[in-house]
């Protein structure tokens, strides 16, 4: 009765909230989003952007031009960002810091560009707030677009006929941002900053403790930048304690918005997929798999915690370490579900304080490919790239024909999203397996950066890596990153697991517009009903299962089973 009374329904009440509000938001945001990528006005601040930078908004571009621009403006904004951290010195409201070195600065301009966030840094002591707002802030925005502009791109890859073109990267960048992130991120600070988070240009405050000794009180513009890392599922943190500190996350229903921040405009992409192929029940089904797979999770990462596993944590009576107590295990494992289900890595607990188990579902839930609901855009056209594999398996199991929203699977767009699918765990595996094989790299991880030796200390590289290759940026805080190695390989890492994606969705995107849509037959495979679903969300699964069952028993599984 205690555990029902503590945890279960606490559980409930929490995750029908949830339910309710993207219930609401869902079809209303999911519409008005399609409405902003398809219509052919511009407002008269998008027409002076465009002038600036030289753009004729009416004129689509080719798949291969979509993707030179993604790339060109990503290398732009990395090279920008770490000019910004080099120079820090000379900046305005730098607060007397010195400039990063140059692989954390690298690490961390790549974090960004890569819609990742991680940070190998203690943020309030080592970025002034000229880099944390003009830089790290605007990263944010941008590169939340950008995954929102490649997910339309291949709807519209669906959705056009015989077409050498998939819009203009352009237009979609500036109306994701204007139109769609800036005015929630807005509100959301509004309301954060109701609920107490700070936002200010204050230099750190000195303070006498109780205890008599004294103590540094940071400031800083946390409201703005912590909406748009939330709901650009961004991820990191204006302080290094991220989500549970008081100035970021002050009380028990600001953790509530923020999860809700995270998962806003995910769950609602799908609505935006069947309004612009005119097949909502399409964008139902894809829904339902990230809803299924996001509540399991949930109710297992709140099953092995509440358990409280282990030695410690049977003493104690529970896993309470490294948790808030303000939030406790339910608010804890809805905030990890949330961020490692999507690409924010933002926490409100130290996930290197979970049981073995739980430590090991959060890895899981990235392992998976984030499409529980996802980051914003990526988790939409990872799931529509899992969709395609799974149409095309259904079809050798069955006898079907391999077509997916009306255009016809050849050996071209398999090969595309076979090559997708097979990045993340490639860059995963081999990052975690260097670190370990290479002698001189060996040393640096294990004597400078694993702070657990044994099962655990493997389980803080795997993590490090999976975060990076998914772009999500938490951590197991017990890993010392800030290394030459680390900050370079992580570094890598993300870059890699963010734009060879990109490259393959779009090239996918070009092929499948190039195609005519084909009527449904006898032999299509219905896309829309409860078989599918189920057949979606067991591909999923049963892709990260056997790709990273063998390291996960070196890991987190012999960890927990010990």
């Amino acid at each position: 009765m205690d555990a029902l009374a503590t945890t279960w329904i606490p559980a409930l009440l929490s995750l029908t909230t949830l339910a309710l509000v993207l219930g609401l938001v869902h079809r209303p945001l999911g519409d008005y989003m399609a409405r902003v990528y398809t219509t052919a006005k511009d407002t008269r601040i998008e027409t002076g952007i465009y002038r600036i930078l030289g753009v004729d908004p009416a004129a689509e571009q080719t798949w291969q031009a979509y993707l030179r621009s993604v790339l060109a403006f990503s290398a732009i904004g990395l090279l920008i960002l770490y000019g910004m951290q080099r120079l820090q010195p000379f900046l305005p409201y730098s607060l007397g810091l010195d400039a990063p070195s140059e692989h954390l600065a690298f690490n961390t301009a790549a974090s960004f560009v890569g819609n990742t966030n991680w940070q190998s840094y203690a943020p309030e002591s080592t970025l002034g707030y000229t880099v944390q707002a003009a830089g790290l802030a605007v990263q944010n925005f941008v590169s939340a677009a950008t995954g929102m502009a490649v997910a339309v791109a291949l709807v519209r890859g669906f959705a056009y006929r015989r077409c050498g073109t998939i819009g203009s990267f352009w237009v979609d960048l500036i109306r994701g941002i204007l139109r769609i992130l800036l005015p929630i991120a807005a509100l959301g600070a509004v309301v954060l900053l109701f609920g107490g988070v700070i936002q200010n240009l204050h230099a750190p405050t000195l303070v006498s403790t109780l205890a008599g000794g004294q103590q540094s009180i940071p400031g800083g513009p946390v409201a703005s930048q912590e909406a748009i890392k939330l709901l650009g599922t961004n991820g990191g943190g204006f302080f290094n304690a991220n989500s549970s500190h008081p100035f970021e996350n002050p009380a028990a229903w600001t953790n509530l918005v923020e999860v809700l921040l995270m998962l806003l405009i995910p769950f609602s992409l799908p609505r935006t997929l069947g309004t612009m192929l005119g097949e909502p029940r399409q964008g139902r089904a894809i829904l339902a798999v990230m809803a299924i797979m996001f509540t399991a999770s949930f109710a297992i990462l709140t099953v092995v915690e509440s358990a409280a596993s282990g030695s410690a944590p049977e003493i104690a009576g529970a896993a309470m370490e490294g948790k808030e107590q303000r939030f406790g295990i339910v608010g804890s494992t809805l905030f990890t579900t949330a961020g490692t289900s999507t690409s924010t890595g933002a926490v409100n607990a130290m996930h290197d304080s979970y049981t073995a188990l739980g430590g090991g579902m959060a890895m899981l839930n990235m392992m998976l490919g984030e499409i529980s609901p996802g980051g914003v855009g990526s988790g939409l056209y990872g799931i529509l790239v899992l969709a395609v594999i799974a149409v095309f398996l259904a079809g050798l199991l069955i006898g079907r024909t391999p077509e997916y929203l009306g255009k016809r699977l050849g050996p071209h767009e398999i090969t595309l999203a076979a090559l997708s699918i097979l990045v993340m765990p490639t860059l995963v595996l081999a990052g975690t397996a260097l670190s370990f094989a290479i002698p001189g790299i060996r040393e640096s991880v294990v004597g400078t950066s694993i702070l657990n030796p044994g099962t655990h200390g493997m389980s803080e590289v795997l993590y490090a890596f999976t975060s990076a290759a998914n772009n999500n940026g938490s951590a197991f805080a017990g890993l010392t990153a800030s290394t030459p190695w680390l900050d370079g390989a992580l570094g890598v890492t993300i870059l890699l697991g963010r734009f060879i994606p990109i490259v393959l969705v779009l090239a996918l995107a070009g092929s499948l517009a190039a195609q005519d849509r084909v009527p449904a037959t006898a032999g299509t495979l219905p896309t829309h009903t409860p078989t599918f679903v189920g057949l979606l969300t067991a591909v999923a699964v049963l892709v990260s299962a056997l790709t990273f069952l063998p390291v996960l028993a070196l890991g987190p599984l012999a960890e927990g089973l010990i």
